[in-house]
């Protein structure tokens, strides 16, 4: 299995050519002293505090807005999932050409209307890059959300709804008492496939930025010592550490956010 290779390789001084040699610990201990690689943990994790409740606030409001049936529903559905289908390397592609600061239509958009006075170099600067990036992480992945959470607000019962309605519930209420609870489950697992894909984030950096301005994930600082320095025991622990956070992150949500209503796992 790969995984169980990966970690074999973790516990070895493991290079391209030759022989490799059993060092132990030794490389989950350089791992921690790996200042570049620490950078990147950091990174990582504000930028999954940042896309992952963006990703859920943006959703969820997207759900409640298509759950309504008015005209034309059907057809904006389709079009706030369509970004899903596309590649996180052609979505990266599309956003270089719109934040580019000679061609892209962003910076003479904002140049027009007075905003700027010339063009910004948006992934130049780190946090210009990173809101980048969330922006187009955003777009391409909303609406993958947005459909998880549209299939809960439709497994609610409508009678239940019906009843709250007669018993005179507001908005506000039927939200609060009725569909936050027993959307315990898609909203658990919007947060874990939202928190596991910005803790394996990997093309829209190395697309957009390389990993400048100070904007290097977990992936990429694995993939950099693995194949740069060609460290594959390092990089091998890195990746076994990760894989361990992942599953930690992924089953803390799902024990807080499980539905105790049914008493099901």
């Amino acid at each position: 299995m790969p995984v169980l290779k990966v970690i074999q390789i973790s516990f070895y001084n493991w290079p391209l050519l030759g022989d490799p040699t059993w060092t132990g610990i030794d490389n989950y201990v350089e791992m921690f002293q790996d200042q570049s690689f620490m950078k990147s943990v950091g990174f990582s994790a504000v930028y999954a505090a940042i896309l992952v409740p963006t990703l859920l606030l943006i959703g969820f409001l997207l759900a409640l807005l298509l759950n309504e049936p008015r005209r034309g529903v059907g057809f904006f559905r389709t079009l706030f999932f369509a970004p899903v289908v596309v590649g996180f390397a052609s979505a990266s592609y599309l956003w270089i050409y719109l934040v580019n600061s000679r061609v892209g239509i962003l910076d003479q958009a904002l140049v027009d209307v007075g905003l700027t006075k010339e063009p910004v170099v948006w992934l130049a600067n780190s946090r210009l890059a990173l809101i980048s990036v969330l922006s187009m992480v955003v777009w391409k992945s909303v609406g993958f959300g947005t459909l998880l959470l549209l299939a809960g607000l439709q497994s609610i019962p409508g009678d239940i709804i019906e009843a709250a309605r007669i018993d005179r519930a507001n908005w506000l209420q039927m939200l609060r008492e009725i569909k936050l609870p027993m959307m315990r489950r898609p909203i658990a697992l919007t947060l874990v496939l939202s928190a596991v894909g910005a803790l394996l984030s990997f093309e829209q950096f190395y697309l957009l930025t390389g990993g400048r301005a100070n904007t290097t994930p977990v992936v990429m600082a694995i993939f950099n010592i693995s194949f740069g320095r060609f460290q594959l025991g390092t990089g091998a622990a890195m990746s076994v550490v990760l894989l361990i956070a992942v599953v930690i992150i992924s089953g803390v949500q799902l024990l807080i956010l499980k539905d105790q209503s049914t008493g099901d796992e």
